[in-house]
């Protein structure tokens, strides 16, 4: 098997925006409380939270944090977050059937970030609550008027606002899981008036409203629609979510998963474009890929979880190396679609469903799916290329004409340098790579994450799967089962 790989640095997609990168924690079971927030733990600092999982994010670069949900936000009163800790409710958290201490709320949660180098995405409560409690939340955060919320602010020992420029309209929406889950009629309503008064508080702000939390849903479609016919004036991006699982262990069917990424996104964007035709307007509405992932693997154990508890075990999949190759083709879709797909947030950073874990007490460790959310986040900056691959392709049931090796490119102005990422889907063949370039590089090198084992995992005790090098320059291979990032030098 050989793969032929066209780069032309002229056939551009997009310059990339860096928030494709970003990632997600939300008040469920160990993201929060034992996760980034553990006072107990020899390294915390002088708030309660782990410098060593802070180190971690702020070596990785994370460019945006969306917070605190997810399910989570539409049973949130975030006022519950804020001032005084020792005068701070527990509440029955809805969304998990467990219990929120609010011992971290917004007040720690953006210093944490900004500590770590990430922005706040930050998501408002559109299932309990509606436009009043938003806009407050806006004033909070972003206003330096003299008035009652901005006051507020600042008595709880904040001079400066935190100036959290993007912001989710609820979440999901359209579930019969969420908390006050809505048609796509009220839930436009309530969106649009909402997007109003949080942008007369500061119209410097940018809107996501929520689109289908899957492409299965039944109200697909006529719920973009919807919200979009309403709403269109007053937002800025769409969302998407997907997660995908190998639940049948048809690891060749389960390896072409960003098919069905690439479709969604498609889908999408026509109607995007469907109802900015039907508006005459100039505006393009975006997308937000705000949670997409592999999920599956903790679905039974978590049924075992006993109600009301403080932050159980609960969604900690155990990643292994088939796992963090259906990641690296998923960043490869959204590097695709980076023309339209402007943000995106791996669900989520730590603990759930997550590249980063932690003991309690103990040590952080990388999931195998750390690596090429790494690699893409540290070296896929810059400019998307559209790639010609030529190379073999395969069938399942599910799928047809799935290529062998999945591949884009990009080109990071500022460092001189032009990056390939490529997924090598075959499960015995190794494949030579033929690179034609039109520009003249120099081999920087070749990372690879591989193994003998599609089902191996990493622990706290040892990464079975990591990254090495290789020294091959004149003559790439890329390895069966195998995520590869090949750097050059612009010469």
């Amino acid at each position: 098997m050989n793969c032929k790989l066209t780069v032309s640095t002229e056939k551009v997609i997009s310059k990339i925006d860096k928030r494709l990168y970003g990632s997600f924690i939300e008040h469920l079971g160990r993201a929060v409380y034992g996760g980034i927030y553990e006072p107990t733990h020899s390294t915390a600092d002088k708030d309660g939270f782990r410098e060593d999982v802070k180190e971690l994010i702020r070596d990785m670069q994370v460019p945006i944090i969306r917070y605190p949900g997810g399910n989570f936000v539409s049973g949130y009163n975030w006022e519950d977050g804020t001032g005084d800790k020792s005068k701070r409710p527990k509440r029955m958290e809805l969304a998990w059937m467990t219990i929120e201490t609010n011992e971290v709320g917004i007040d720690e949660f953006q210093d944490w970030a900004k500590q770590t180098g990430s922005e706040v995405m930050m998501a408002v409560n559109l299932g309990t609550r509606g436009p009043e409690e938003a806009r407050n939340l806006v004033e909070y955060c972003n206003s330096t008027t003299p008035t009652y919320y901005a006051d507020m602010r600042r008595k709880n020992g904040f001079e400066e606002p935190f100036g959290i420029k993007l912001w989710c309209l609820g979440n999901e929406m359209d579930g019969p899981w969420q908390i006050c889950h809505k048609t796509a009629e009220e839930y436009a309503r309530i969106a649009c008036e909402t997007a109003k008064v949080m942008k007369w508080v500061d119209d410097s702000i940018e809107l996501v409203a929520c689109g289908s939390s899957g492409k299965d849903m039944p109200t697909f479609g006529i719920w973009e629609e919807t919200v979009l016919r309403e709403c269109y004036e007053h937002i800025d991006y769409l969302s998407l979510h997907s997660y995908y699982g190998n639940r049948d262990n048809d690891t060749a069917d389960f390896l072409a998963s960003s098919m069905d990424m690439n479709a969604f996104i498609n889908r999408v964007v026509g109607i995007c474009d469907k109802i900015q035709a039907e508006k005459k307007s100039d505006k393009q509405i975006n997308l937000s890929f705000d949670e997409w992932n592999v999920w599956f693997h903790s679905n039974e154990q978590d049924k075992e979880i006993p109600k009301w508890t403080i932050a159980p075990h609960q969604l900690e999949d155990v990643y292994n190396l088939e796992d963090a190759l259906v990641v690296g083709t998923l960043l490869i879709t959204l590097l695709k679609h980076s023309d339209r797909v402007k943000i995106a947030c791996l669900a989520q950073l730590v603990n759930v469903i997550a590249p980063i874990m932690t003991e309690e007490n103990g040590k952080v460790w990388k999931q195998t799916i750390f690596y090429p959310y790494y690699h893409a986040m540290r070296y896929g900056q810059g400019t998307a290329l559209d790639v010609v691959c030529d190379c073999e392709s395969y069938s399942t049931a599910k799928h047809s004409d799935i290529p062998y090796v999945e591949a884009i490119a990009t080109i990071n102005e500022k460092e001189d340098e032009l990056t390939v990422f490529a997924v090598n889907r075959s499960m015995k063949d190794s494949c030579p790579l033929s690179l034609s370039l039109d520009k003249e590089v120099s081999f920087l090198e070749h990372l690879v994450v591989t193994g003998d084992d599609v089902k191996a995992v990493n622990s706290a005790e040892e990464e079975k799967i990591t990254e090495s090098k290789r020294n091959d320059g004149d003559d790439i291979v890329l390895p069966p089962l195998s995520w590869n990032v090949i750097r050059f030098k612009l010469v």
